[in-house]
């Protein structure tokens, strides 16, 4: 099966760094990684700064700051969260959802050298749960315009 290596370059739409702002749960957020990071945290000071930064790598810089105050459940509800707010964007942006269904019928790969469960990681053997939510997020789509 083919495979397409998402990171930067021709499927970087698919990147939470990519400059497509999302509503979610009422705010908008200028991308993904900040809706995301941003969740990591019941402080409403933190939050904030995380959804003003000037950019998705400021919005993971100022998250890793406060990672002694990330909220207690986060490994739990991560995969969740993530979710809910790529269903956002594909669901606010034409472009992605039309972008999305010209990567059929191959495999989605998160090309991160560094993250092994969002990503394949250093060794190319990593978990990819971010290529499976938009392969998940891409058949729901196809089924539903079928």
């Amino acid at each position: 099966m083919e495979r397409i290596l998402f990171y930067e370059g021709r499927w970087y739409f698919l990147s939470n760094f990519s400059s497509f702002a999302v509503e979610w749960r009422g705010e908008v957020w200028m991308t993904v990684e900040h809706a995301y990071q941003a969740t990591k945290f019941t402080d409403e000071t933190i939050r904030e700064r995380i959804r003003c930064a000037r950019s998705a790598h400021d919005s993971k810089k100022i998250a890793h700051e406060h990672q002694v105050s990330v909220r207690p459940d986060w490994r739990a509800v991560k995969l969740l969260v993530m979710e809910s707010i790529l269903r956002a964007k594909h669901a606010q942006h034409p472009y992605v959802q039309r972008k999305l269904l010209e990567t059929e019928p191959a495999e989605i790969v998160e090309d991160s050298p560094t993250d092994s469960f969002w990503g394949r990681g250093p060794d190319g053997k990593g978990e990819n749960h971010l290529g499976r939510l938009w392969m998940k997020l891409r058949d729901e789509h196809r089924t539903e315009i079928a």
